[in-house]
Order: C-alpha cells, then sequence, then structure tokens
C-alpha cells in the first residue's frame, strides 16, 4: 500500500509519517512545507504544487491524505472548500482514495489562539464542522483528528511548547485515527 500525505508541519510533526508508515505497512510519502495551505498543492508554479501535481498523475498511490494550514477553514472556507473539491477530483482519477486529516483547534490559554481572538471550544467546533462538511460533500474520508484533541486535551499532553503543533503524544493520536480510517475503508471494501 501507497499513501501520500499533502500538509505542511502538523503533518509532518514528530515524523508522524513514519508512525504512520509503522501501523499500516505502507510507504509513506510526505509532501508538505510549513505552512502550506491545500491551494499551494494545486499550484503547478509552486515548488510544492509542481511536485505534488506530478505525483498525483502517476496513479501509484491507494491512499492520499489532505491536510489545510491549520486555521485555513476558518479563516479561509472558500479556498479550504474549493482545494480540497479540487484535490479530491484529481485523486479519485488517478485511482487513489482520499481522506481528510482534520486537525485541532490551538491550546487553551495559547498565544496564537488569543492572537486571533477566538475561543478555544469556538476554533475546535468551527475546525471539526469545516472538515466534516468538507468530507461529506467530497464522500470522502476523514479522520477527525480534532475532535480527539477536544476531547482529550485535558488528560493528555497532546501540544508542543507553541500551542499549535503536536506533542508526540498528539501525532500518534493523528497517525492512528488516520490509520483506523484506511482500515474501517478497507474492512469496508470485502
Amino acid at each position: 500500500m501507497r499513501i501520500l500525505m499533502l500538509g505542511n508541519s502538523l503533518t509532518t510533526a514528530n515524523n508522524m509519517p513514519r508512525m504512520l508508515a509503522s501501523l499500516t505497512g505502507a510507504e509513506v510519502t510526505v509532501h508538505a512545507r510549513g505552512g502550506a495551505r491545500l491551494a499551494e498543492q494545486l499550484n503547478p508554479r509552486t515548488r510544492l504544487g509542481a511536485r505534488t501535481q506530478a505525483v498525483l498523475c502517476s496513479k501509484c498511490w491507494d491512499y492520499v491524505v489532505l491536510q489545510e494550514m491549520s486555521h485555513g477553514p476558518l479563516t479561509c472556507p472558500e479556498k479550504f472548500f474549493s482545494s480540497v473539491e479540487q484535490l479530491c477530483g484529481q485523486i479519485r482519477r488517478s485511482g487513489a482514495v482520499p481522506l481528510l486529516y482534520a486537525t485541532w483547534a490551538y491550546r487553551k490559554g495559547c498565544a496564537k489562539l488569543a492572537a486571533k481572538g477566538w475561543d478555544y471550544a469556538e476554533m475546535a467546533r468551527g475546525l471539526s464542522a469545516a472538515y466534516g462538511r468538507a468530507a461529506e460533500q467530497q464522500h470522502t474520508l476523514i479522520a477527525d483528528v480534532g475532535r480527539s484533541f477536544y476531547e482529550l486535551a485535558d488528560v493528555e499532553p497532546l501540544y508542543a511548547a507553541d500551542g499549535v503543533h503536536p506533542s508526540e503524544a498528539g501525532s500518534r493520536i493523528a497517525a492512528s485515527l488516520i490509520a483506523a480510517a484506511i482500515q474501517q475503508h478497507k474492512e469496508n471494501l470485502l
């Protein structure tokens, strides 16, 4: 099995793709850049977009994981939904299955959350709703990692010191939920 992950630093933190490879036995390839949006993956005029567009045509992927910049679904929802729609179409035409990696709200009380003027629960609900809507509209798989972060944030240390990126435990949860979504999909095909 071959998995392509399209994302940014929330995808690559703590070498999460290696964790996913270990859980699934898959070969995992990553196209990511810190702060990247899914729209960049579509743009062949950028280095990241050119690489992604070239490999999406190769028809060698089983699953393609999509992860938007941390606050993108809230600050630029039209661009987020449009990018998901376009990428899901490309992924399906290449014979692969798209999977949304729904990320989390910034940690309660962190400076970045305060700078945005958002409440923790508000950001968590907004991200979950946006990713859920995108998954429903595109009839695609979703790993709602953000929901797990919201439910477990007071129990486990899921955040890195910056309050945005995942800790190693947070990356393990992300990899586990993505692997579970893939496994469930494979079982449903039987």
